[in-house]
C-alpha cells in the first residue's frame, strides 16, 4: 500500500500481525491541515509496517504490505 500524497504520517491504526478488512483504515495522513484516512486495498494480515508516526512521506511511498 502506497501513499496517495505527500504528507505527515500522524497516525498508525494498526499492528504488524493484524488481521484487517478490505477498506478498513491502516494509518492518518496529515497533508494541508486536513486528515487523509489510509485504507486496505483488501482483507488480509499487515506483514509489514515501512513508516512510523511523525514520519514525512512521500507521495507513492510504501507505507505497509498487506497479504
Amino acid at each position: 500500500m502506497k501513499a496517495e500524497l505527500a504528507g505527515n504520517l500522524w497516525k498508525v491504526v494498526v499492528k504488524e500481525g493484524q488481521q484487517v478488512g478490505a477498506d478498513e483504515t491502516l494509518m492518518i495522513l496529515e497533508s494541508m491541515k486536513m486528515e487523509i484516512p489510509v485504507n486496505s486495498p483488501r482483507a488480509g494480515k499487515v506483514t509489514k509496517i515501512h513508516a512510523r508516526e511523525g514520519q514525512t512521506v512521500q507521495e507513492g511511498q510504501v507505507l505497509a504490505e498487506v497479504e
